[in-house]
């Protein structure tokens, strides 16, 4: 799907890392005479323009939550199965367009770094690495990965972040490395972390903590604390991704989330071209 579908568009999804010199050509008027090469322009005795073009090699870099808010899924898929394959899928993608790509995996703290680069191993790596990784560290620390992403790349490039996004305080790092790479947010989500049926008692953990509740499903208040408890989360996630200019895109573990990310590229080729 990947090499059919997504790969020979990949390099029209994003901008490539600056200029590169091409040619020189002879000024016409209405050139930007800041472009004129004056010694070549001497040696030739007419006014040479330098041509540029835009240089298509791009670093793709992966920021990729593996906190144990992950290991919850109800329809034969955990989150972090779900993010473990995307990473792999926009891996293979970059791989394919002979890009560098790179992973940070995070949880409580930055767990693994593997540094961008080119081939066919090192994306298999990123890819075992992702799948396999087990956090040691507890909570979701998403603001000191994002900051890490930021001082790892030093040079503009292509940022994803795979996170169920339950965290707090990134606003801020968000924003600082959106204006300096393109950045895309892929949010994992399950359907029973926002619509919990009627089944009477159960015994809910959060596997953040480790803290354990007896609750009554069916009981007003808990459907009552659920659903605002829902609507925040949705709300301070949707405020950080608009105050930092970053594109998003929603995944469930109920969908073919591998169309809905090339539906996602296709929607974002074609609003580009605009």
């Amino acid at each position: 799907m990947v090499s059919d579908v997504m790969s020979g568009q990949y390099k029209s999804h994003f901008k490539g890392q600056g200029m590169q010199f091409s040619e020189h050509r002879l000024y016409v008027e209405g050139d930007d005479i800041r472009h004129i090469d004056w010694k070549v322009s001497a040696r030739s005795r007419d006014p040479m323009i330098k041509k540029y073009e835009e240089e298509r090699e791009l670093t793709v870099f992966l920021v990729v939550d593996v906190s144990k808010s992950g290991d919850f899924g109800s329809a034969g898929k955990l989150k972090a199965e779900a993010a473990a394959e995307i990473g792999g899928m926009l891996a293979y993608a970059a791989m394919h367009s002979g890009d560098k790509v790179g992973a940070l995996l995070f949880a409580g703290d930055v767990e693994l770094i593997i540094p961008p680069q080119k081939g066919q191993k090192h994306v298999l790596r990123i890819i075992r690495e992702i799948l396999s990784h087990r956090s040691t560290s507890s909570g979701t620390n998403l603001r000191g990965a994002l900051d890490a992403a930021g001082r790892i790349m030093k040079h503009s490039g292509v940022v994803f972040v795979i996170s169920d996004f339950i965290a707090k305080g990134y606003e801020s790092a968000l924003n600082r490395l959106g204006r300096r790479h393109d950045l895309i947010a892929i949010s994992i989500a399950d359907q029973r972390e926002r619509e919990i049926p009627d089944v009477g008692q159960i015994l809910l953990a959060d596997p953040e903590t480790g803290e354990e509740r007896l609750v009554d499903t069916g009981s007003y208040a808990f459907k009552k604390w659920h659903k605002e408890w829902v609507a925040v989360q949705d709300a301070q996630t949707l405020q950080a991704l608009r105050a930092g200019n970053v594109e998003s895109l929603r995944i469930s573990t109920q969908e073919d989330y591998a169309e809905a990310v090339i539906r996602f590229f296709r929607i974002r080729a074609k609003r580009r071209k605009r």
